[in-house]
Order: C-alpha cells, then sequence, then structure tokens
C-alpha cells in the first residue's frame, strides 16, 4: 500500500495524468516568426526584337483600325408587321459608315428596306436617328442621313486599281458584336450572280471575293485598302464555305451617288436587248476571233436597239468608249448612261464590224412584266 501511493505521488510530481485526468500545464513560450527567403531565381532578361527590314515585315493593322472605326456606324432597325391579328415589331442589326462628314451613311438597300425606325449609333452608345435619303434595290444599295455635321468620314477609294492578293479590312457588326475587325485578302474581282446563289436576277453584280471573314452583322460595312480607303461596300457571304465573302466595288457605288443624294432614286436607260456571255460554240458558230464582248440573244420589237440596227447574234465589242466588256458589266454600263442619250455601239456581225447609234429608252419596272 505504501508503495503503491508513493508511484502515484510521484506521478503527479512530474505532471502526468491518466485516464482522462487533467492537469494544468504552463504554456511553452511561442516561438519567432521565421521569415521565408528570397527566390533565387531570376527571369531571362527579353531580347530585343530582331532587326527586320521595311516591308519584310507582316503589317499590323491597329493604326488603320484605330481610325477607321469611328467612322463605321452600327444600324439598327424596327419594322412593323401584322400577323394573327396584331402588330408584331420585328428588329434587325446591320453596319454601315459615314461617307461624307455633314451626316451622309452608306449601307445596304436589305438592311434597311422595310423599316420604320433605324438608328446610326456611334461608339458608345451614342444613338441618332436616321433617314433614308436615297436607295437602289438592283445594286443593293442605300444612303442614310443623320442631323449631324463634323463627323468621322472614310475616303471612297478605286476598287479598279484593287489586285486579287491585295491585303484588306473588314469592320462591321456580326451577329451583334460592334466594331469587329476582321483581316483577309482580296481574293477575286467580277463575281456575279452565277457565284451567288439566290440573287435576283434583275440586279447588278460585280462583287469583289475576298477571305475576311463577313458574317451576318457585316453588311454595309465598308472593306478597307490599307491606306484606310473603301474598296467595297460587304454585302453577301456564301453560307456553306469558309472565308468567302462579296462586297459591291466602291466604283460601282460612286457611279450611282449624285442620283441617290439629289433624286433618292436612279432611274436607268435600256439599250432594248438581251446579252449572254459568247461561249466556244458562238466563236466556231459566228467565225469570231475571241470570246470577248456580249453577244445579242434577243432583239425587244420596236426597242431602241431594233431602232437602232441592232440584231440577233451581233456581238457588241464597244459601248461608247467602253471595250470588250462582258454581258454584266454592259448591262450595268447601259442602265446609268441616261434615258434619251445616243450611244456609240460597236459590233462585229459576221465577218464585219459595224458602229450604229443608238438612242436609249427608259429601262421599264421589272414589276411590270414589260420586256427589258
Amino acid at each position: 500500500m505504501k508503495r503503491s501511493f508513493a508511484a502515484f505521488a510521484l506521478a503527479l510530481a512530474l505532471g502526468g495524468c491518466r485516464d482522462g485526468a487533467k492537469t494544468t500545464e504552463r504554456p511553452a513560450p511561442s516561438a519567432a516568426p521565421s521569415i521565408a527567403p528570397a527566390p533565387s531565381y531570376v527571369l531571362p532578361e527579353v531580347p530585343p526584337p530582331p532587326s527586320v527590314p521595311e516591308g519584310a515585315r507582316l503589317p499590323s493593322f491597329a493604326d488603320l483600325s484605330a481610325k477607321a472605326n469611328p467612322a463605321v456606324v452600327y444600324i439598327e432597325t424596327e419594322q412593323a408587321m401584322f400577323g394573327h391579328g396584331r402588330r408584331i415589331v420585328a428588329g434587325g442589326v446591320g453596319a454601315g459608315f459615314v461617307f461624307d462628314s455633314n451626316g451622309l451613311i452608306l449601307t445596304n438597300h436589305h438592311v434597311v428596306a422595310g423599316a420604320t425606325r433605324i438608328e446610326a449609333v456611334f461608339g458608345e452608345e451614342n444613338r441618332r436617328h436616321a433617314t433614308i435619303v436615297g436607295a437602289d434595290p438592283p445594286t443593293d444599295i442605300a444612303v442614310l442621313r443623320v442631323d449631324a455635321s463634323g463627323l468621322p468620314s472614310l475616303p471612297l477609294g478605286d476598287s479598279s486599281r484593287a489586285r486579287v492578293g491585295d491585303w484588306v479590312v473588314a469592320i462591321g457588326n456580326p451577329f451583334g458584336l460592334s466594331h469587329t475587325v476582321s483581316v483577309g485578302i482580296l481574293s477575286a474581282k467580277g463575281r456575279t450572280r452565277n457565284d451567288v446563289k439566290g440573287l435576283d436576277a434583275s440586279g447588278y453584280y460585280d462583287y469583289l471575293q475576298t477571305d475576311a471573314s463577313i458574317n451576318p452583322g457585316n453588311s454595309g460595312g465598308p472593306l478597307l485598302d490599307l491606306d484606310g480607303r473603301v474598296i467595297g461596300i460587304n454585302t453577301a457571304i456564301k453560307p456553306e464555305a469558309n472565308g468567302i465573302g462579296f462586297a459591291i466595288p466602291i466604283d460601282m457605288v460612286r457611279e450611282l451617288l449624285p442620283a441617290l443624294v439629289e433624286h433618292g432614286k436612279v432611274t436607268r436607260s435600256a439599250l432594248g436587248v438581251a446579252v449572254a456571255s459568247v461561249k466556244d460554240e458562238d466563236v466556231t458558230r459566228l467565225g469570231l476571233g475571241s470570246k470577248s464582248g456580249a453577244l445579242v440573244t434577243r432583239v425587244v420589237r420596236g426597242g431602241p436597239g431594233d431602232r437602232g440596227g441592232l440584231r440577233v447574234d451581233d456581238v457588241i465589242v464597244a459601248f461608247e468608249d467602253t471595250v470588250g466588256e462582258g454581258p454584266n458589266r454592259l448591262r450595268f454600263l447601259t442602265s446609268i448612261a441616261g434615258v434619251g442619250k445616243v450611244v456609240h455601239v460597236k459590233v462585229v456581225r459576221g465577218r464585219s464590224v459595224v458602229e450604229l447609234p443608238v438612242t436609249l429608252g427608259e429601262l421599264p419596272n421589272p414589276e411590270s412584266g414589260e420586256a427589258p
């Protein structure tokens, strides 16, 4: 008994405990905080950019984009329709650009067609009401006006001098993503409705083709060269393809702008004939030296061409001072020459070359059902 008590007393003296017994211990002094050593790894120095001769480095489009963007507008439209006994308001979006600092904007006709309200949005939600000054459905061009002056504007370039392979920049609002910039090259020129399916047969088409990304919402926006000049209006895409877009050449737009701004529409003239491309069999059949020009396939009885002496199977090789144009370009040149104007048409007839003066008539409205 004495031995057990002595052992227990010794355990208490040493501060031990057993079977959940608690004792009070003196806390140990806290240790001083340790300081982590500084990392010894040092990042390698960034070498200076290599010296590249001027012209050998790929271009940056940042300066061009920064300069052009303020003149590009986001276009919002509303269209009122009636269905199921009630009025339905639908919205649409597109793009446009200021070409005259006094408030004139170019866009596509299909962007604003039938709109009951049009707003042009500049920069950060700077909205202005826009009205249609003029429109030309056959070329899909429209001119808008906003009540403003001193606006940033884009210069109109020369699409005839643009070469296949040149860099081009598209700016627009694809899927509502405003002021999106995409870059590519000019892929081809002279694309027609044979290349872009679903176009109106009565329209005029001479598209530039580009692989710069164009999507719904880009319509009406500018296609720019590296000097920031507009060479086309982005208009259409090939939906099943990857990177095939089309733009109206700005040279075609230039030829229509005076009439659109002054009169709101284009009154077109007509030669009174139907034309087609010259095929290989036509060269053999008619004894031609080449496929240049436009083959007359029909002459409207009593029309301008009939009165001027044009015949079926004549090949038009010159219209005024323009030589060797195909049927699409000839149709357009004829349509803008002017009603009542006397033009000189040079044709190859058999093995002879004949020059005929023709007084142009007015092109009938396609909806009237009259022959061209």
